[in-house]
């Protein structure tokens, strides 16, 4: 079982450390300023299902919020590299897809390595990727799509896909948690995507997109995801530059 590291208390919100991802500016060329937001594309093709760091390796990250029958909040713990194929967080899994989504997914559902289930605990776990806001990323939008289906999933497990922001000088208080609701959703494939846009005041904040399920007494909580983008919006691009653009992370 994973150590418990109480971060902090949030009504069903869920907490990630900052991974700092800073660009830097170009010096020389100010035309061409990179932001700390940068674009990301995944449709997990290219991981080995086997390799139990497969996701850890393209960066993304696990976190647990516990809490009480009566939504008391317990403890959370993490962040932690996200697993590939254990009982908790995550997974690569095969053979789920159809025409567009290829022969390798995203699953994500609850830590069932958290023996808190048994007693009637709500288990959230937390399944994202992350950055820093810069200075630079302020004013553009950004939106997160992906496609989705129903796995095993059963009531009264919950799941979300999110964006949030987080800021690190407040006790990492929640600032923004837009959400769709996933776990109503048919076990046919369709797409969605959440946008936001840049203000100054998340400036220096941590953004993480990702995927949440919540589930208690072991109940089943899969979700399976592809597709996924976080990427800038058209107008945008001239504020983010060329040069944060070339980093864009591609595993098609």
């Amino acid at each position: 079982m994973m150590r418990r590291v109480v971060r902090r208390m949030t009504s069903r919100g869920s907490i990630g450390v900052a991974v700092a991802v800073m660009l830097g500016l170009l010096l020389g060329a100010p035309s061409v300023v990179s932001a700390d937001l940068l674009p990301y594309s995944q449709d997990f093709e290219a991981m080995d299902q086997a390799d139990p760091a497969a996701l850890a390796d393209d960066g993304w990250l696990v976190f647990g919020n516990v809490f009480g029958p009566d939504w008391a909040y317990w403890y959370g713990y993490g962040p932690f590299p996200a697993p590939n194929g254990s009982p908790g967080f995550s997974a690569v899994t095969a053979g789920e897809g159809g025409p567009e989504q290829g022969a390798q997914q995203l699953v994500a559902y609850s830590d069932y390595n958290n023996g808190d289930h048994a007693v009637g605990a709500w288990i959230e776990a937390n399944v994202y990727q992350e950055w820093t806001i810069g200075a630079a990323d302020v004013g553009s939008t950004w939106t997160f799509d992906f496609d989705v289906k129903r796995g095993d999933l059963e009531p009264d497990t919950t799941a979300k896909a999110f964006i949030k922001t987080l800021d690190p000088d407040a006790g990492w208080a929640l600032t923004n948690f837009l959400f769709v609701e996933t776990h109503a959703l048919p076990t046919t494939w369709g797409s969605d995507s959440i946008s936001l846009p840049i203000d100054e005041s998340l400036e220096g904040q941590i953004l993480q997109i990702g995927f949440l399920s919540t589930a208690t007494y072991y109940t089943p909580s899969g979700m399976i995801y592809d597709n996924i983008n976080f990427t800038p919006e058209p107008a945008s691009l001239a504020l983010i530059g060329v040069g944060a653009l070339v980093l864009l992370r591609r595993r098609r």
